[in-house]
């Protein structure tokens, strides 16, 4: 009998693609219709990913976990891009055709998807890349593209992590999205003050600029990845009297202010001795 080695078990397990869905108001539907509306984002699902050449894994697969309003999907790591393009547009498209047959009494259905990619072991699939995505599906920045979504008459909002999306976008593995598809932000999720991660937006037909006003905490974000992004974040979150005794490359006593927009009679607390306006970028 073959004997495992001790040392496996200190392993990094095998990586996993994941595709989160939830149904937003899921719980404002009618009990009644909950399943049957279930049952019709179970269907898209299914078709959608077919036209990615992707098969929707089955009930009791430890790769399928439902979450009652949707449902956690574990691919094979080479088909991560794919999860984006064309996974994410051809999910907003069947939304779009759902809504024009949709019944009367049937609920509207926009969803929230996140996609990640990280360990996870096996055959359970557990692992802390599950936790991670869940945490993007239920981030600020997602509801705020759904926001958006609604505006352009669309149904889907996505975050991409910043690793999912430089293995795949950033590296050109997605012909029909580029960089100008998605907008860099900090995924931030409500009770929980301590995660704060580097991530990008996605709203299936619309561009950055035009994500851009729908979300507070795009300034906050940069292309610099999560350890650039997170020390950005301090800085911003910093009180100005913190930045003006320690900001980096200031000195002691002075401040740096930067205003991204246009001031109109602005108030700045304090007392400002001398102001260099730099306009070089105007």
């Amino acid at each position: 009998m073959e004997q495992d080695d001790p040392a496996s078990r200190f392993d990094v397990p095998p990586e996993q693609a994941l595709l989160v869905i939830d149904m937003q108001g899921y719980s404002k539907i009618p009990e009644a219709k909950m399943a049957p509306a279930r049952s019709d984002v179970d269907d898209i699902l299914d078709c959608v990913l077919a036209l990615g050449g992707l098969e929707l894994p089955q009930e009791g697969d430890s790769a399928w976990k439902d979450t009652g309003d949707g449902v956690i999907l574990a691919f094979a790591p080479h088909v991560l891009a794919r999860l984006i393009d064309p996974v994410l547009s051809e999910l907003n498209a069947a939304l779009v055709r759902y809504e024009r047959q949709r019944l009367s009494g049937a609920p509207l259905i926009r969803l929230r998807a996140s996609v990640h990619v990280g360990p996870l072991s096996l055959p359970d699939r557990r692992g802390d890349a599950i936790n991670e995505a869940c945490r993007l599906i239920s981030c600020k920045a997602v509801y705020h593209g759904l926001a958006a979504a609604a505006d352009s008459g669309g149904f889907l909002a996505a975050v991409v992590s910043e690793t999912a999306y430089r293995r795949t976008v950033a590296a050109g593995r997605t012909p029909q999205l580029s960089a100008h598809h998605f907008l860099p932000t900090l995924a931030r999720v409500e009770g929980k003050p301590d995660f704060a991660e580097l991530c990008r937006l996605h709203v299936p037909g619309l561009t950055e600029p035009g994500l851009r006003p729908y979300v507070p905490d795009a300034n906050a974000a940069s292309d610099e990845g999560h350890n650039g992004g997170a020390e950005r974040l301090s800085r911003d979150s910093a009180p100005a009297h913190e930045a003006a005794s320690g900001g980096h490359g200031a000195a002691p006593g002075a401040a740096t202010f930067q205003f991204h927009g246009s001031l109109h009679q602005p108030t700045i607390a304090g007392e400002i001795k001398k102001l260099r306006i730099d306009q070089r970028g105007s």
